[in-house]
């Protein structure tokens, strides 16, 4: 199945910082898009023009990375979707962190984007191996439950759920409708109050 996720490997960018709010990640005033498109524009932008070309998203060796790599309590605060959506739309597939806030983890998931979890100690070698040498390969295998960065190697951990929904590529709700529609017709026509509805909207 094509949406089944099992390892993703690509670059990373290191995101020093505990509480990353979604706020910070897409200010509230990005919410007025009818669409998703063109958020990763977006992503971090108070965060970037502050820090004038400073900020990882604008420094040129982590243009084009894959991966990030954050610390405590990242994506905390509100539940906009838009803050995922916009990390993706930059280019973000999996993120490696200290931890997660909830709502936050439970969006990425819902779009195919892993997010794994290990201690300060390897978030922090982590970082300084992707500073280190930011053309460096990094790989986060769910199978594993490993990621790895050239001769290093540490665990991550995940749930069990979430793992296995990704492994199979049953995270992806609407792929699994359509790959099952003929079912959904079968179903849906021995259902009474779907002929209801037909008949109504006729």
């Amino acid at each position: 199945m094509v949406s089944e996720v099992k390892t993703v490997s690509g670059r990373g960018i290191p995101l020093v910082g505990n509480d990353i709010d979604t706020d910070r990640i897409i200010p509230a005033r990005y919410l007025k898009a009818v669409t998703f498109d063109g958020l990763g524009e977006g992503a971090f932008i108070d965060d970037r023009t502050a820090l004038k070309g400073e900020h990882a998203f604008d420094q040129p060796q982590y243009q084009g990375a894959n991966i990030l790599i954050v610390n405590r309590n990242f994506g905390c605060g509100s539940s906009r979707e838009h803050a995922p959506q916009a990390i993706a739309k930059w280019g973000i597939e999996a993120l490696i962190g200290e931890s997660f806030a909830e709502i936050f983890f439970g969006n990425c998931v819902a779009m195919g984007i892993p997010c794994v979890t290990a201690d300060a100690v390897t978030i922090k070698q982590l970082q300084d191996l992707v500073a280190a040498n930011p053309q460096a390969t990094v790989t986060v295998n769910l199978e594993t439950r490993r990621v790895q960065i050239a001769d290093y190697t540490a665990p991550v951990a995940i749930g069990e759920g979430t793992r296995s929904t990704f492994i199979s590529g049953t995270w992806d709700a609407c792929g699994q409708l359509v790959a099952n529609a003929d079912q959904v017709r079968v179903t849906a026509a021995k259902l009474p109050y779907v002929g209801w509805g037909n008949l109504a909207a006729s």
